[in-house]
């Protein structure tokens, strides 16, 4: 294995409670170096967000792998996840989902991330541009939603796409410069309960 994916699974993730070993083998797969911008690839497996362009990061390597382990996904779950960026989050996804739908509202980014899923053969991935806030456009229900931008309030609309029994990982405003990851859960009969996890800075949901 990479020495660099080495270090990041073993001090980054696993010293920190990542756990599943699903979400640990899709980190260890996936190549993190080509969603960078090519200046800051010596760096792609610290755990600090990057820049990639149009004002945007891609999100450290622990917060990705903590995202993703919130949401309790496994191979047999269809995933929505919003805020596409360069697509390293759906990449990982899609290493442990049977399929991912993901969104993305900058068209630069969006095109970005489908050359990045084209060269990892990703054949169980639908990437699309859109309002994250809408869903995705043809109403279907998700096992799990995954959202890497900050809502200003509970995406209602968002979380009509959430099965019941599903689980929706979404970074909530709280106060200006303060944000709370914060994990919804739709029960049997279709109530949703809400759980603050921890803090977290994203991009604006837009």
């Amino acid at each position: 294995m990479n020495t660099s994916i080495d270090k990041m699974l073993r001090m980054h993730l696993m010293a920190r409670g990542i756990d599943d070993d699903l979400v640990l083998e899709a980190m260890a797969k996936v190549p993190r170096e080509i969603f960078v911008l090519p200046e800051y690839r010596d760096s792609a497996y610290d755990d600090c967000p990057l820049p990639i362009g149009e004002g945007q990061t891609i999100s450290q390597p622990y917060i990705v792998a903590l995202m993703i382990q919130l949401a309790h996904i496994d191979h047999r779950s269809r995933v929505l996840d919003i805020g596409t960026g360069c697509g390293y989050m759906a990449a990982v996804i899609a290493h442990i989902a049977r399929e991912v739908c993901t969104l993305e509202t900058i068209p630069e980014l969006a095109a970005m991330a489908k050359d990045h899923f084209a060269q990892l053969a990703l054949t169980n991935m639908d990437a699309r541009i859109g309002d994250g806030h809408q869903g995705w456009p043809e109403q279907r229900e998700f096992d799990a939603i995954i959202v890497s931008c900050a809502a200003d309030k509970r995406p209602d609309q968002l979380l009509t796409q959430l099965k019941p029994g599903g689980r929706a990982v979404i970074p909530i405003n709280k106060a200006p410069g303060e944000q709370m990851l914060t994990i919804y859960e739709k029960t049997r009969d279709g109530e949703l309960t809400s759980t603050g996890y921890t803090p977290v800075r994203f991009v604006p949901m837009v």
